[in-house]
């Protein structure tokens, strides 16, 4: 082991790895660490009864060739090496509602996105070519999704300040239309007169471009990262959870970690919620309105889910996910339920496997949960690496919600229960542990169009030497964390430099299906 490093990165999820495998494959010397036994922060996987699950990662956008995604995976080393499986290209997201037995389908590139839904709503098909237009106008105005170094970024209220429900509505008035456009918003935890409409549009476009289930899961993106880490000289250790910031005249020096080994380098990138870093500068003094924007901004809500192994050749395998909702008023009064209502809507996705084109073996299913919740077991924490059982109310706490759960889905998927081998069950404690946001949130801190600046961080601190990345400063996301990733690289390397890198490998020009 070294005695310092160019970059030491705190944190493995994707942001951590993107940014540790680009600097290493620039030619500097990088060291990962993380906290928990496994890599890949919401890239992770678990295997019960020889199934595996995704915890994060339930499909992926704009990779095919000459995509976003697909260019910047082709950068890293790591696009023709995915083992994929292509979505249905004319439902590839279906949104339902009880007491509808219509499917409405989200289907992949533009003309046959509108061709689909326009079969629904005939009378409609210029609204939904309108909001279709706007979402790639809106995605048109981030250089970075389009990999073009040569503009910045248009940080301007037309932008940031547009929000979704806003453009939905002035796109239609059909009701179960606008249920519909936004039907999608568990992505990234929509909240009507909020969520400004940038974040549907960067959030929602990918798929549309291309949509692919990852086989045998996400995982495979984390162990092809590492893989290529290490082929540029980068390392990685595990179980190895920073503690304490070692700051000196503005510069940090040096982190420890909880078993006492202490790390030096040159820079630091943090992949670690916000406010956690925060609290690891400590008493080290930063400037009070920067301090307070980070301890203020509001996480977003996090998730209830069940992890369902079926029995063999029971519930055929669907290519697509499912937005359920009650009715079309709960599609963005989701986030904000009552218990006794709860859930309003939820998710379904099945695991894509070789060989097994017919018949589903997994089924995982997600709604919103507020950490509030689960208060009563805050104190609390489990994880594979430090293992601790949180007691029988916590049981039958997530058993009680497990069994509301299934009546719900069975009225979208009767019978389910017959089909049902086993449940794994995680809660917002589950993810708080694993991923390490105070409260679980899914998905970074909320972004509000009425305050647009307020909850979105640049990638340099107070503290010359440190950077963030991850979805906790910008976007979330596969594509979302990736950019936000580059962003960060490119304070070391240069935007110019990096994108023109990048911009070198697969084909330069930007195309959609």
């Amino acid at each position: 082991m070294r005695e310092s490093y160019d970059v030491i990165v705190i944190g493995s999820g994707l942001g951590g790895l993107v940014c540790a495998t680009t600097l290493a494959k620039e030619g500097l010397s990088v060291l990962v660490l993380e906290k928990n036994n496994q890599y890949g922060g919401n890239l992770q996987t678990f295997v019960r009864n020889r199934c595996i699950f995704d915890t994060g990662v339930h499909y992926i956008g704009g990779l095919d060739k000459g995509q976003n995604l697909y260019r910047y995976f082709h950068y890293l080393g790591i696009a023709d090496k995915l083992r994929l499986k292509r979505m249905d290209r004319d439902g590839f997201d279906i949104v339902t509602f009880d007491n509808d037995p219509n499917e409405y389908p989200y289907a992949q590139g533009g003309s046959n996105f509108v061709e689909q839904l326009s079969r629904y709503f005939p009378e409609e098909r210029n609204g939904i070519e309108r909001f279709y237009a706007t979402m790639k106008a809106t995605c048109q105005r981030f250089p970075l999704y389009r990999l073009d170094a040569t503009e910045t970024y248009q940080w301007n209220e037309e932008t940031l300040g547009l929000k979704v429900s806003d453009v939905i509505n002035s796109c239609t008035s059909n009701p179960k239309l606008r249920a519909i456009l936004g039907g999608t918003n568990l992505l990234y935890a929509g909240i009507e007169n909020k969520t400004p409409f940038y974040v549907h549009a960067l959030s929602i476009n990918s798929y549309i471009d291309s949509a692919w289930r990852c086989v045998n899961g996400g995982g495979q993106i984390a162990k092809l990262l590492i893989k290529e880490l290490h082929r540029y000289g980068g390392e990685t250790r595990k179980c190895q959870e920073v503690v304490q910031f070692h700051l000196e005249n503005g510069v940090l020096r040096s982190v420890s970690t909880a078993d006492g080994n202490t790390y030096r380098a040159a820079s630091f990138i943090s992949n670690v919620d916000p406010k956690k870093t925060l609290n690891l500068i400590g008493d080290y003094p930063v400037r009070k309105s920067y301090a307070s924007r980070i301890r203020e901004a509001e996480n977003t809500i996090s998730s209830f889910s069940l992890y369902i192994v079926l029995k063999p050749r029971c519930l055929p395998y669907l290519n697509s996910n499912y937005y359920h909702f009650k009715d079309e008023a709960s599609v963005w009064s989701n986030a904000h339920y009552r218990v006794a209502d709860w859930p309003n809507g939820y998710m379904v996705s099945m695991n894509a496997k070789h060989g097994h084109e017919r018949w589903a073996e997994t089924m995982t299913v997600f709604t919103y949960m507020r950490f509030d919740e689960v208060s009563e077991w805050a104190n609390t924490y489990n994880t594979v690496a430090k293992a601790n059982y949180r007691g029988a109310s916590y049981e039958q706490f997530k058993q009680r919600k497990t069994e509301i759960m299934l009546n719900e889905l069975e009225k979208k998927f009767p019978n389910l229960r017959e089909h049902i081998n086993a449940i794994y069950v995680s809660t917002p404690l589950t993810y708080r542990d694993y991923i390490g946001n105070e409260t679980g949130g899914m998905y970074g801190f909320v972004k509000d169009a009425n305050h647009p600046l307020r909850n979105s961080l640049p990638p340099r601190t107070k503290i010359r030497n440190l950077l963030l990345t991850g979805q906790g400063i910008s976007m979330h996301g596969i594509l979302g964390v990736t950019i936000s990733a580059m962003l960060t690289c490119t304070e070391l390397l240069g935007k110019e430099y990096l994108l023109g890198k990048i911009n070198t490998y697969g084909n330069a020009e930007f195309t959609t299906t």
